[in-house]
This record gives C-alpha cells, sequence and structure tokens, in this order.
C-alpha cells in the first residue's frame, strides 16, 4: 500500500486499507448523511477530524487529488483533498482499487439532508441559487465540471440561504478559460440532473406539491444567466454618468464578487465608454470581515456581520477612519458575547457566525412582537434557550454508537457528542 498526499493524521495509515470499504466494519466508520455516488464512500473519525474515503480506480484518485488541490489553490469553495491510497492489495493478494481521502465539510449536509420530510419550495430556490453561483465561480477560473449537479454538491447554512461547495471532480477539467459552448454544456448537463434528482424525490413523496422538476430544473440555467451577465457584461455609459458605473460595482459587491481591474474602451462618438469587469473574484465580504477581525466565515454571514458591525460603530461615535477600533470592540461586546453564553454542548449545533446571525433574527422578531427594541443580551439568552437548544447538531450528524475499534497496528475511538450518547442506538 502506497499513500500520497499531505496528509496531517498519520492515523490514516493505519486504517484497514486491505480489507474492501464495503467491508469495513460499521464500528469503524462514522453514519454522516451523504448524497448520492456512483462509489463506495465511508466516514471515518480520527482525533476529533471527520475523513471522507472514496474507493476509486487508481487513475481517477489522483486526478481528482489533483484537481481539487488546484481548485482549492484558487480558493474555490470545494472539500480539502487530504491524499490518494495507491497499490492496495486484499488479504489474499488480489489487487483493490485506490481511494481518495478529503476532510469533510463541517457543518455541512447533502441536499437530501436539509429537509425533514419534503423539499419545500423556498428550500428548493436557496438550493438552486447556491449551485447557480458555484456553476458562476468555477467557470471564471476555466473549469468546466461536466457532471453538476445537487448530488455532486454539499451545502452549508449561510446567514438563511445556503453556500455550495464543489464535492466530486472526478469529471472536472481546468482550462485556461472556457468556450460558450462548454459552458453551455455543463449548463445542460446541471439542468438536466437536477431535474432528474427532483423527480427522485417527487417520486418519493418528498417535494412539496407545486414545484415542477422540470422547471426548477431549467430555472438554474435563467438564475446563472443573470448573474454571468451582471458579472462579465460590458456597460456602455457616458463619460460624466459615474454613477452606473458605481452602481454596477456595487451590485457585483453585494454578489460577493470584487473588481479586481478594469477594461475601458471609447466608443467611435468620443462621448461615451466600455467599461468591463476584468477580473473578478468571489469573497468581497468575507474578506473584508477577516481582515477586520480575524473571523473566517461564509459570504452572506460575513455581509451580516459587516452590517451589524457598522451599526456598532454608528452607536459608538466612530468615524470610518476608526472602523478597526470598532471592529475590535464589536468583537468583544457582540461576537464573544454570544459566543460566551452558547455553552460547549451546544456549539455543534451550528457555525458560530449563523448562531450570531440568527441572534440578530430573533432579536429582529423580539422587538417587533414587543414594539420597542429588545436589549441585545435579553435576545441572546433567549434565542439560546428556546431556539438553539432545539436545533440538531450540524457540524457532524453522527449515527454510530461511541466504542472502540482496532487492528493490529492502531486503536481508533468514535465519541458521539453528549446528547446523542446519552440516547443509546439511534
Amino acid at each position: 500500500m502506497r499513500m500520497t498526499g499531505s496528509p496531517s493524521e498519520p492515523l490514516l495509515a493505519m486504517l484497514p486499507w486491505q480489507t474492501p470499504l464495503e467491508e469495513w466494519p460499521d464500528h469503524l466508520v462514522v453514519a454522516l448523511p451523504r448524497g448520492i455516488s456512483r462509489h463506495i464512500v465511508r466516514f471515518v473519525r480520527l482525533e476529533g477530524v471527520v475523513y471522507a474515503i472514496k474507493e476509486i480506480e487508481e487513475p481517477f484518485a489522483v486526478r481528482e487529488y489533483e484537481l481539487l488541490f488546484d481548485l482549492e489553490r484558487r480558493d474555490l469553495p470545494c472539500v480539502e483533498p487530504v491524499g490518494v491510497v495507491l497499490d492496495r492489495v486484499g488479504l489474499h493478494g488480489e489487487p483493490l482499487p485506490g481511494a481518495l481521502i478529503t476532510k469533510h465539510l463541517d457543518f455541512s449536509l447533502p441536499y437530501r439532508a436539509l429537509f425533514s420530510s419534503s423539499l419545500r419550495r423556498e428550500t428548493a430556490d436557496r438550493l438552486i441559487d447556491a449551485l447557480a453561483l458555484l456553476l458562476v465561480q468555477v467557470h471564471l477560473v476555466g473549469f468546466s465540471w461536466n457532471d453538476c449537479s445537487l448530488s455532486n454538491t454539499l451545502f452549508r447554512r449561510d446567514a438563511g440561504v445556503f453556500a455550495a461547495y464543489l464535492v466530486d471532480a472526478e469529471t472536472g477539467e481546468i482550462h485556461p478559460s472556457l468556450s460558450v459552448g462548454q459552458r453551455e454544456y455543463d449548463l445542460d448537463t446541471a439542468a438536466t440532473n437536477v431535474a432528474g434528482e427532483l423527480m427522485d424525490l417527487e417520486a418519493g413523496g418528498r417535494l412539496q406539491e407545486g414545484i415542477d422538476p422540470i422547471v426548477t430544473g431549467v430555472s438554474l440555467r435563467t438564475r446563472y444567466d443573470a448573474l454571468w451577465n451582471e458579472i462579465t457584461e460590458p456597460l456602455v455609459v457616458s463619460r460624466v454618468d459615474r454613477y452606473r458605473m458605481e452602481a454596477r460595482m456595487r451590485r457585483l459587491n453585494d454578489l460577493g464578487f470584487d473588481v479586481a481591474e478594469l477594461q475601458v474602451d471609447t466608443q467611435p462618438d468620443g462621448e461615451h465608454i466600455t467599461v468591463a469587469p476584468k477580473v473578478v473574484d468571489a469573497g468581497h465580504h468575507s474578506r473584508r470581515l477577516l481582515q477586520l477581525t480575524g473571523l473566517d466565515v461564509e459570504e452572506n454571514q460575513a455581509r451580516r456581520l459587516l452590517n451589524d458591525l457598522d451599526s456598532y460603530r454608528m452607536k459608538l461615535g466612530l468615524e470610518t477612519d476608526d472602523e478597526q477600533i470598532a471592529a475590535h470592540r464589536w468583537v468583544t461586546d457582540r461576537f464573544e458575547r454570544v459566543m460566551a453564553e452558547v455553552g460547549p454542548d451546544l456549539r455543534g449545533k451550528l457555525e458560530p457566525a449563523e448562531i450570531f446571525h440568527e441572534v440578530l433574527e430573533h432579536r429582529w422578531f423580539m422587538s417587533e412582537r414587543a414594539g420597542a427594541s429588545v436589549p441585545f443580551g435579553d435576545a441572546v439568552s433567549d434565542y439560546v434557550a428556546t431556539v438553539l437548544a432545539a436545533k440538531p447538531y450540524e457540524k457532524s450528524v453522527l449515527g454510530a454508537r461511541e466504542g472502540t475499534a482496532s487492528d493490529d497496528t492502531a486503536t481508533l475511538r468514535i465519541v458521539l457528542p453528549p446528547e446523542m450518547s446519552q440516547q443509546g442506538e439511534p
């Protein structure tokens, strides 16, 4: 057996690689929600970190590892590659397929696990929005997915909406840039796959009445086109019409993109110019929040937290030049104050930034009911007691019993969160 890559946990090498993944014992693997896959996938927890292991033929394992590594290097939302396992041999000398190891994305869920009984229209719309944005992001760097679908994507909550992460790059290709035909193929494939996945939910009675799978699949293309045009379409303005140019930049920022460079061309009449964003990068708000506070969160979460930071700064009477001072005080007085009231047993319910966002929402509704502004501390306490305590765990929705698993070389321990382990076997 040979393992290549950048594994940070030595115990990965001690797993029973001489046994096909399908035959790994239940007490060794962690039962996490997972999407539909053509390959055998297992999750294991080592030293508090959950890894996803996919059994796949060696050339495809190496290729997908390299693609994921390249996408991660470009700061695109995807799962983190750890390594590949090659030259596997079974207990009786028979050759076994290779394996790709990635880190499980905390607080992420496959689309089927995002609803309890049936997929509501609002949730379907948010999933399609997130998938359209992900397609735009990968297309901007020249990556053709070739098998985009809900099943090949993981979703994380992002201030009331969803952020989509690429989880399966097996069929992908990276080019200097994509032609219209390559993007069209990706969009047609994605629309077809989404429609098929929703039809499957409909056949199982898990799709809310009134949702048309075909129409919803086609809507992915409509949303993608609107976003792609907003980002890439040249804008013709007069030389004195700065408002439209600034409005365009603001819309791009609101979509989460930052304009790194503008290409400006003069029109034949000499009175108008064509302005086109030449390079755009995703993550405008998350980068700004990270720079100010050190908090690394999703884009919509960052936008919501920045809005609260700005309101806090104005409440303190600090000028724009004092933004760094305000950010430091905001982290201490607001963000850390919320986290201090969330006990260790509740930390795995939601990401800290999502908890803070929900506190702000909860305070707004409390104030609306009371007809007056509710103190921040009262809203935090009420949210933790009445809302957060009733939520399921999303950091890692485990379904395996607490126990130990041993082989000839290592002992691995799988532990549930306290509340779940007290309930016995799920």
